[in-house]
């Protein structure tokens, strides 16, 4: 009775017209590689690959399977060209260490590809020595998770990027760490994707990058001292939720550029030690909220054409340039901010200035026309043409106030 009990039980294992089998691969196995494993595998089947190293590269993935490594087994494309490719819905890729992908200035090689697929999850992947980490292309319903990516780019024109999307739809990437390769994570129209908890630091060009992408999110991130910054350029409804924008330095650098972005949310992310904070230009109807704007050169630098932009309850502390614009034309309504710079007073204590702030000086108006003024920053002629301009504006816009400038720094 119980041996008829342990068949029956066997027998509801099964997935599509077959049984879900486990294969092991190893150096002393029946099967040696991970391409053989593939061959002889059915549907729905997981391939386990035990600790080692497996000289392999042109993996192609063509049925749905779970791949999962034991103990980190390494992957090593001996610098040949692409070591995986996923051209199958339903698949998994789980706990392999993969290295050495092949370069090229013709072909973006990748650790590993996921193409036309569905429903596919790449998760704890180490990858070192690549050229490209993980392509997502033409793929959709997925989820990159929990992957450590770390190249060795020096310049922009021969390095690839960690993640990239390229016409993608409804893409997860939770909890990976990239460093050292051209931008950390790169998107390309794609939409409705989600990016949180990632940190991305020290790449050469963006933390994060994306382009004609829409109805995305990017929320709890760190991006820190990468060599221009984050750029987001030509989507709409991208929101952007507590990231952390840090010590993007350079005359190029910033903590966020956005351009051409219109009906965006950017709310409770903090601009800390940036050139500038965030770099605008053509971007319209964004809400900015809950914001932290902390010892930038720059807190917001306005290049012109954006309207109807909203700027509540952000805190401004200690920059050298609140705001920085090039035009006299405003359309945007700035308020309820706490500035630090702010010399008001409040006599009827309730916590809100008695006097509007204007956060624009007239040295700002300067230094945008001519950078090299910038070394008469701290000199009191300056400090003289912006109380000047603060009496009675002619340059700067003279609509552009905060009239309920808050008197003490906010939290939420």
């Amino acid at each position: 009775m119980k041996n008829i009990k342990i068949i029956l039980l066997i027998s509801l294992v099964v997935v599509g017209n077959g049984f879900a089998n486990q294969i092991e691969i190893c150096k002393t196995c029946p099967i040696s590689t991970l391409k053989e494993g593939i061959a002889l595998a059915k549907d729905f089947d997981t391939i386990m690959v035990k600790k080692g190293t497996y000289k392999e590269h042109n993996i192609i993935v063509d049925k749905p399977l779970t791949i999962i490594g034991k103990n980190y087994p390494i992957i090593d494309g001996e610098l040949k060209g692409e070591i995986i490719t996923v051209i199958a819905d339903n698949v998994t890729v789980d706990g392999l260490f993969i290295i050495n992908v092949g370069n090229s200035y013709t072909t973006d090689y990748a650790a590993i590809r996921v193409k036309n697929s569905k429903n596919f999850l790449i998760q704890n992947l180490v990858l070192e020595k690549l050229f490209f980490g993980i392509y997502i292309e033409k793929s959709r319903n997925g989820k990159v998770f929990y992957n450590k990516i770390i190249g060795e780019a020096v310049e922009e024109y021969n390095s690839g990027n960690g993640i990239q999307l390229w016409y993608s739809k409804n893409v997860l990437i939770e909890h990976n760490f990239v460093q050292h390769v051209r931008d950390g994570i790169y998107l390309e129209f794609s939409d409705d994707c989600i990016i949180k908890n990632n940190v991305s630091a020290l790449n050469v060009r963006y933390g994060l990058h994306f382009m004609f992408s829409n109805d995305d999110t990017y929320q709890d991130n760190i991006f820190e001292n990468n060599g221009a910054g984050v750029a987001v350029m030509f989507s709409r409804r991208i929101k952007m939720y507590n990231n952390i924008f840090k010590e993007n330095w350079g005359t190029a650098s910033y903590g966020l550029l956005l351009k051409e972005i219109n009906d965006g949310e950017i709310k409770g992310n903090t601009f800390e030690d940036n050139t500038i904070g965030i770099n605008v230009e053509g971007s319209n109807r964004i809400n900015y909220k809950h914001n932290t704007f902390k010892n930038n050169g720059w807190a917001i630098k306005v290049r012109g054409a954006c309207y109807a932009n909203i700027f509540t309850k952000n805190n401004f502390l200690y920059n050298s340039f609140d705001i920085a614009y090039n035009s006299k034309v405003n359309d945007n309504r700035f308020n309820k901010n706490y500035w630090s710079n702010y010399t008001g007073y409040d006599l009827d204590k309730n916590d809100i200035g008695d006097t509007p702030y204007r956060p624009v000086k007239l040295f700002s108006y300067i230094v945008n026309r001519t950078p090299e003024t910038i070394i008469l920053l701290r000199s009191m002629f300056i400090d003289i043409i912006d109380f000047s301009e603060k009496v009675s504006p002619v340059f700067t816009p003279d609509d552009l106030l905060d009239n309920n400038p808050q008197m003490k720094e906010l939290t939420w």
